[in-house]
């Protein structure tokens, strides 16, 4: 059985003035159905602009090259890459949904929430505006919206930006895509809700056999949920492989150093490393000698605290 997306030898540049600066170096990865598919690195690795690239969000001064190929039945591939020859429209929201790192720009701030969802559903459904008013509530309900019936009737800036993720989440999954990607999409959620929404989108992918490519930064995330793993590091894939594999006994050096800065079992006021403390010139280096002495220099030059805090409470009064 073909992958659901398979991405191949994806190169992608960026013309600033003249300038041009490589953001992805002939990156290959495939997506099967059915499967959760992480991609992992520091901001700037190149994680969102391959993700935009699927559905051509980039903006005019890039230049993609490559193919994307997408699966929506067997043996049939659509290269997304060749825009004129895809109608792209047909596919955003209804075969290939995203969900975007931040609510606060994704939302027409002009349209009530309900109404922005309600439009995706009339456009790919073709069901009535009762029934999408219905289905809109219902996805409300699903993604723990607080009074699902009154959000279809409020604007964005009557939200919190957390509940605004969620509507957001509720639009990329009206349709039942077979495949979403979600870009950091629990960011602005607290851990509970947090929960809530990955067991959404998990209980959707088994229901609908649908794939997902997940975005994140959080590798304890990634290790809950992801079936698949790729590391990116300065636009490239340095790592993939089965998650559980990954995770327990990765290979490159830029794995091992993000693995190694998870805060997770750091003891209180001791210093938290960084990558570049394990990671130099493409190797691991050691890091407890360059911890160290990172610690000696600051305490040297500095000889005095920055800040120091005495007796201090915080309370809050209740009652009023």
């Amino acid at each position: 059985m073909p992958p659901l997306l398979s991405i191949k030898n994806l190169n992608i540049q960026f013309n600033n003035e003249g300038v041009v600066n490589t953001a992805v170096h002939n990156i290959s990865l495939d997506v099967a159905r059915g499967e959760i598919f992480a991609i992992v690195g520091e901001s700037g690795s190149g994680k969102s602009v391959t993700a935009l690239s699927i559905l051509h969000l980039l903006s005019g001064q890039s230049t993609t090259t490559g193919d994307i190929l997408f699966y929506p039945k067997e043996n049939e591939p659509i290269n997304l890459l060749k825009g004129k020859a895809v109608n792209l429209n047909a596919i955003r929201g209804k075969q290939i949904s995203m969900i975007f790192q931040e609510p606060m720009t994704s939302l027409n701030p002009v349209f009530k929430c309900g109404h922005q969802v309600m439009e995706a559903l009339c456009l790919h459904e073709k069901i009535s505006k009762k029934e999408a008013r219905e289905r809109t509530i219902e996805l409300f309900r699903k993604v723990n919206l607080p009074d699902p019936a009154a959000m279809v009737d409020r604007y964005p800036h009557q939200l919190s930006g957390g509940q605004k993720q969620r509507v957001m989440i509720a639009m990329a999954m009206s349709c039942n895509p077979g495949l979403l990607i979600a870009d950091e999409p629990t960011t602005a959620l607290d851990v509970t809700v947090q929960k809530t929404i990955l067991e959404l989108i998990a209980s959707l992918q088994k229901q609908n056999n649908m794939g997902v490519i997940l975005i994140t930064h959080d590798l304890g995330l990634v290790a809950d949920i992801a079936d698949s793993i790729a590391v990116m590091y300065r636009g490239n894939i340095v790592e993939t492989g089965r998650a559980a594999a990954i995770l327990q006994n990765p290979r490159h050096p830029y794995t091992k150093a993000l693995l190694a800065c998870r805060p997770v079992g750091k003891a209180k006021g001791e210093r938290l490393p960084v990558v570049s403390d394990f990671l130099e010139d493409g190797s691991l280096k050691n890091p407890g000698t360059s911890l160290q002495q990172n610690i000696k220099v600051i305490n040297k030059e500095t000889g005095y605290p920055i800040l120091r805090v005495k007796n201090l409470s915080v309370h809050f009064p209740a009652g009023k």
